[in-house]
């Protein structure tokens, strides 16, 4: 299926490695021109130069903390016309809900809802000029399952799923469309780290903890399983691509069914 991305210019922030680089790499492959952003110019660099050998195509990279405003405002002024973008940077952390500090609660919020609305208020004025663009928030299954053992990961993806909502309602009647992806348990590289320490701190394999997993804290998975980035990738270039223009405003689950609704 040609998802008519070519020569559309799209960000993906947070897209070294993990789901982002998997959605740079998928929208690459599909055509179009992709800006590729971390934190640090060393992984950019690294990360571009994979995604061209892999795909051919055209890639860009910007290093820059984007939850930080001057970041984003710089972003927009090297690459202001931005036609897809996709708010992927986020950060996690297990801990209980007494120790989480004032300080961490914004520090997430920041990072995970706030440099997504800062970089859409930035390029919607070029989107509405043109009359199209899209917006994708990458959200998560926790923003509809609060995980207990990270309580502020869980507000900011339901902060998240607002924010989309609420500016697709505003863009009604243009050619922008904006939806959230929920992404379920998923082997990114953070996730498969966090998962291979707790293996091998209990002596397990990362099979025998994933089943583990599966069967304790995520027991409602239909797949039983982690899914991949490639897998959460390919409904986001699907829904960044021309064929995808009925569906905004939407909660799109890659959820691999842990989330327990017909709708």
């Amino acid at each position: 299926m040609d998802l008519q991305l070519n020569g559309k210019l799209a960000l993906v922030s947070g897209s070294t490695a993990g789901i982002g680089f998997a959605i740079a790499r998928a929208l690459a492959a599909e055509g179009a021109h992709v800006i590729v952003n971390g934190r640090s110019q060393k992984a950019v660099d690294e990360a571009v130069l994979t995604l061209k050998g892999d795909t051919g195509g055209t890639l860009l990279g910007f290093a820059g903390d984007l939850s930080q405003a001057s970041v984003a405002e710089a972003l927009a002024k090297d690459h202001p016309n931005v036609e897809i973008l996709v708010n992927n940077l986020g950060i996690f952390e297990p801990k209980p809900f007494e120790d989480i500090p004032d300080e961490d609660w914004v520090r997430f919020f920041e990072a995970n809802v706030l440099s997504g609305v800062r970089l859409a208020r930035l390029y919607l004025p070029a989107m509405r000029k043109a009359d199209w663009g899209r917006i994708i928030f990458i959200s998560s299954e926790s923003a509809v399952q609060i995980p207990q053992e990270m309580i502020h990961y869980g507000m900011t993806k339901t902060a998240q799923v607002a924010v989309a909502r609420g500016l697709a309602e505003a863009m009604a009647g243009t050619g922008i469309t904006v939806n959230s992806i929920l992404p379920g348990p998923t082997r990114s590289r953070g996730v498969e780290d966090f998962v291979d320490a707790l293996a091998r701190k209990e002596g397990k394999s990362f099979a025998e903890f994933e089943k583990e997993f599966f069967e304790k804290v995520r027991p409602t998975s239909l797949i039983r399983r982690f899914a991949t980035p490639e897998e959460v990738a390919a409904m986001v270039a699907y829904v960044a691509s021309p064929l995808a223009s009925a569906t905004t405003g939407a909660a799109l689950r890659v959820d691999g069914g842990v989330i327990k609704a017909a709708l």
